[in-house]
């Protein structure tokens, strides 16, 4: 969860700073780009340890019956 918040903000620091080293079209485009696509990717990471964290995948269910006693 952790690892996933850092990683997202050195990529927002590293697009921030190749952005001001030359601030063309292009540049900003391509970082903006890379920017958007990480960030479902971060937030995903961010549940998935927030949930593993909170206990939700300490069993989890071993045939399909389990499962349908769940639902």
């Amino acid at each position: 969860m952790l690892t996933a918040i850092i990683t997202y903000s050195i990529l927002l620091k590293t697009a921030w700073n190749q952005i001001n080293a030359k601030p063309t079209t292009d540049t900003i485009v391509q970082w903006s780009i890379f920017v958007l696509i990480f960030l479902p990717i971060a937030v995903g990471l961010v549940l998935f340890g927030w949930l593993a964290m909170k206990g939700d995948y300490d069993r989890l269910p071993v045939s399909s019956e389990e499962m349908k006693d769940q639902v």
